[in-house]
């Protein structure tokens, strides 16, 4: 996608090869596990329909939080068409990459295309992971107090799910750490980590701007740390939108099929289940994700244990229906007409 600092048409194969691992892995895994009481499982219905929308309805709150909260970072510089931009491209870019890459380095791209400093965008997308790794870091033992570790966990591996768990959510603590201390104490030692960062090849076409950038980050830290509490109340409650919507989705695709009582276990598993998924290999955890989704939650459909897991593999299947494939069509049709826009910029005299 990036080649000496431009950004670059995604080639089909990219996007296809996501789609391809995800429909394979679940083609796989129901073929060993499907019989036809796991399709009678699912039964459509009225209240399945009102649930279903319901689920796009909190995706669309994960992207309007994300939508608002970038804005709110910019300074209001990026208008809401643009924010929406930087946001589908973001998620477009993470879900053809695998997990352990993600779209922030690129976002910090997509930003400064918008017309914001590379500096201030680097710290933007700082900012945006702090926020990230914050609420993860706060929610998941409150989770864990409520519903407690045996009931997240289950008895079989137990012990060695739960530690990787722990030591993911444990590296999210160090992180937010890091973070703390570069945008609120000693912004210069992030400038030196930037600086380096820009040394990667995608990024080299900026390198002659790294110092600059460096210095615009110094200077975003301390307008960063002259914020009004109202900007950090703001901040907060644009990431609580965003990442429980993003978690409820799963409830109401359960939900839209049977009657679920333990709505709060689901989303500790939920939390559980994406530090899982960090490590996932596979562009935008293709294929990854659905095996974890049915490892997790299997137990929280109320049919036979002998259809539990072909039936919580097709609700693995339309979670990611309304999670991850959308944001590959969107991105798919947004991201040829805002190469074409900025393209056209450049080569006007």
């Amino acid at each position: 996608m990036q080649k000496d600092g431009e950004i670059k048409r995604t080639p089909r194969w990219k996007i296809a090869i996501p789609i391809v691992i995800g429909l394979g892995v679940v083609t796989y895994m129901l073929w060993n596990e499907a019989n036809g009481e796991v399709f009678e499982n699912l039964k459509f219905t009225f209240n399945s329909v009102i649930f279903i929308i319901l689920a796009f309805v909190f995706m669309a709150g994960r992207d309007i939080g994300y939508i608002i909260r970038i804005r709110l970072f910019s300074d209001a510089l990026l208008s809401w068409r643009q924010a929406f931009r930087v946001i589908m491209l973001w998620e477009f870019t993470s879900a053809i990459t695998p997990s352990t890459v993600g779209g922030s380095a690129v976002a910090t791209i997509f930003l400064h295309k918008e017309g914001i400093s590379i500096g201030k965008s680097a710290a933007l997308v700082m900012l945006t992971a702090f926020f990230d790794e914050l609420i993860f870091v706060l929610a998941f033992p409150i989770l864990v107090l409520i519903v407690g570790n045996g009931v997240i966990f289950g008895v079989e591996s137990a012990q060695a799910v739960m530690s990787l768990v722990w030591g993911g959510w444990a590296l999210k603590l160090g992180l937010v750490l890091l973070l703390s201390y570069g945008l609120f104490f000693r912004p210069r030692g992030l400038k030196y980590l930037i600086i380096k960062l820009f040394k990667l090849k995608f990024l080299r076409k900026w390198r002659s701007k790294a110092i600059e950038a460096g210095d615009d980050i110094v200077l975003s830290a301390r307008e960063i740390n002259g914020y009004k509490p109202a900007f950090w109340i703001k901040a907060f409650l644009a990431t609580f939108l965003s990442w429980s919507s993003r978690f409820l989705v799963a409830n109401m695709i359960f939900e839209a099929f049977f009657s679920i009582s333990d709505h709060i276990v689901l989303l500790a598993r939920q939390a559980a289940m994406w530090v899982m998924m960090i490590i996932s290999p596979t562009p935008g955890g293709s294929g990854f994700a659905e095996y974890i989704f049915q490892s997790f939650l299997s137990d929280i459909a109320p049919v036979d244990t002998s259809t539990q897991v072909g039936t919580v593999l097709l609700i693995a299947l339309m979670w990611r229906m309304v999670t991850y494939y959308p944001y590959l069509f969107i991105g798919a049709f947004i991201l040829p007409k805002w190469l074409s826009q900025f393209n056209s910029k450049k080569s006007t005299p």
